[in-house]
């Protein structure tokens, strides 16, 4: 007669019976209904996979050419704006305007110019930095202060109401380079127009080149420490190529190239 375990059932032998079983191979749970694995039938994955999907045949079109979407010369556009240009205010507007100088995107302010327009002399930097960004003026940095105590040892001031003491300022680049690195050349090139219908408009007696962006854009030429000291034409007028007040501040001992220069511009401005 089997014998079949109760419901009092002792913790020690539940745990043997299990045990038992496991051994048997008896692994798997089962409901309360005995089920013949024999008469189970194994799906057949690949049968029972659903077919893939027809890709749906559409019509082969041609591959699109592309076409530069500016074809724009920025220096045609730039000629034409600057010479419909019939006073400074008119410059201004279409400096303003001018939407090919990629400068432009990161600048805060169009920086573009600074003192009397009647000036005996005009003053031609390279780019606004930081400070002058932010002003929206040139020339308003330590830089800027340099220049100033420059000017007045030769008898020049930018705040002068008296052309024979002012001087006018501006710059080659109206937009500060990021990083106030040194503008490129493709960039000088489209800004030219406008640098030269400044020159006309102010009509200065005689012009000073900082730098060496400004001889590049008026003299076509670089190398400042060659350049300055000696006079040179731009724009069909006397031009004293000189340092730029920046390099005064990295290395104090070019002061003393720049005071010659100054000198020379002063005696040249008692000559005229």
């Amino acid at each position: 007669m089997e014998t079949r375990p109760g419901p009092d059932l002792s913790y020690d032998a539940a745990l043997a019976a299990f045990e038992w079983l496991i051994e048997l191979g008896a692994t798997d749970p089962v409901g309360d209904a005995p089920v013949n694995r024999y008469e189970l039938v194994t799906p057949d994955p690949i049968a029972a996979a659903p077919p893939p999907p027809v890709a749906e045949t559409r019509p082969q079109r041609p591959v699109p050419v592309l076409v530069p979407v500016d074809t724009v010369d920025p220096v045609a556009v730039a000629r034409a704006l600057a010479a419909r240009a019939k006073t400074l205010e008119d410059l201004r507007e279409a400096i303003l305007g001018f939407e090919h100088c990629p400068l432009k995107l990161g600048a805060r302010n169009t920086v573009f110019c600074d003192g009397n327009p009647k000036a005996r002399v005009m003053l031609i930097g390279e780019a606004p930095g930081k400070d002058e960004d932010a002003q929206g003026k040139p020339f308003v940095g330590r830089a800027g202060q340099l220049l100033d105590r420059m000017l007045a040892a030769v008898g020049l001031d930018r705040a002068s109401p008296d052309p024979a003491t002012a001087v006018y300022i501006t710059n080659v680049m109206p937009w500060r380079p990021p990083g106030n690195r040194e503008p490129e050349t493709s960039e000088i090139a489209m800004m030219g127009p406008f640098l030269a219908r400044h020159v006309e408009l102010v009509d200065p007696d005689l012009i000073v080149l900082m730098g060496n962006t400004a001889c590049a854009a008026a003299l076509n030429a670089r190398g400042i420490t060659r350049l300055r000291g000696s006079w040179a034409q731009a724009f069909g007028r006397p031009a004293m190529p000189t340092l730029h007040p920046a390099n005064l501040l990295r290395t104090p001992i070019n002061k003393r190239l720049v005071w010659a220069d100054l000198l020379e511009l002063r005696a040249k401005l008692n000559a005229l």
